[in-house]
């Protein structure tokens, strides 16, 4: 399985970045970046592009692959709606239009949130954009497009998130996370757990054969995979 990965310095990418470098399934994984991190392993190939809101320039590098894990976003904390859309919606779909055209049996996987409104219309700016989002990558020719909508995460392997506030607060309830992912386990999931979640609905897609009927995943979903 040869994968594009978006956003594997995030807390979440980097949870799915360790896994598919881990897993045997998967033969290659292109991070696409805006600037180098220098991680390097065999199986592993940075793409620095400064421009993510038009990969045309690229557009040759992001064929023949089956699968994208689309692992970028960000806090719409502090945020208007306008500059949030453009970072969550336009970002997104510029690089989906460009990877659906040119990878008719891609496998696409986005990691969207749990809250997110698929009607577009409810009070909740993030929830708008996200659902809008969603609709919109459901809509385009993929083989087969999901929605990935986790909860609490728990970081894992020593992966941080790289906003601030959410990495003080796993910092400070990282002792009660494991008892809380007992009691509530409908609730909370991890950076491994999205990972390997990931691959086996890439995997169940590939060659002949197909995922889940629904595009949509709660955390419920995403752990029993």
């Amino acid at each position: 399985m040869k994968v594009i990965l978006f956003g594997a310095s995030g807390m979440v990418g980097q949870g799915v970045l360790r896994e598919c470098l881990l897993d045997s399934n998967v033969e290659s994984i292109l991070s696409i970046v805006r600037k180098p991190t220098g991680q390097q392993h065999a199986k592993l190939r940075e793409l620095a592009h400064g421009n993510f809101f038009d990969f045309s320039a690229i557009e040759a590098e992001l064929t023949g692959y089956d699968t994208c894990f689309f692992c970028l976003g960000v806090s719409s904390a502090g945020m208007s709606e306008q500059a949030y859309h453009r970072v969550t919606y336009d970002i997104t779909l510029a690089a989906a239009y460009v990877l659906a055209a040119n990878n008719p049996a891609m496998t696409f996987i986005y990691v969207s949130g749990t809250g997110t409104d698929s009607s577009e219309t409810g009070r909740s700016m993030w929830a708008r954009v996200k659902g809008k989002t969603e609709n919109a990558l459901l809509r385009l020719p993929f083989k087969a497009a999901y929605m990935f909508r986790p909860g609490a995460i728990q970081p894992l392997h020593g992966i941080r998130s790289k906003t601030r506030l959410y990495d003080a607060i796993y910092r400070v309830t990282a002792p009660l996370l494991p008892l809380l992912k007992k009691l509530f386990p409908n609730s909370i999931t991890t950076t491994e757990q999205v990972g390997r979640a990931m691959i086996r609905l890439a995997e169940e897609n590939s060659g002949g054969g197909r995922g889940p009927s629904a595009p949509i995943l709660e955390t419920p979903d995403i752990n029993a995979l």
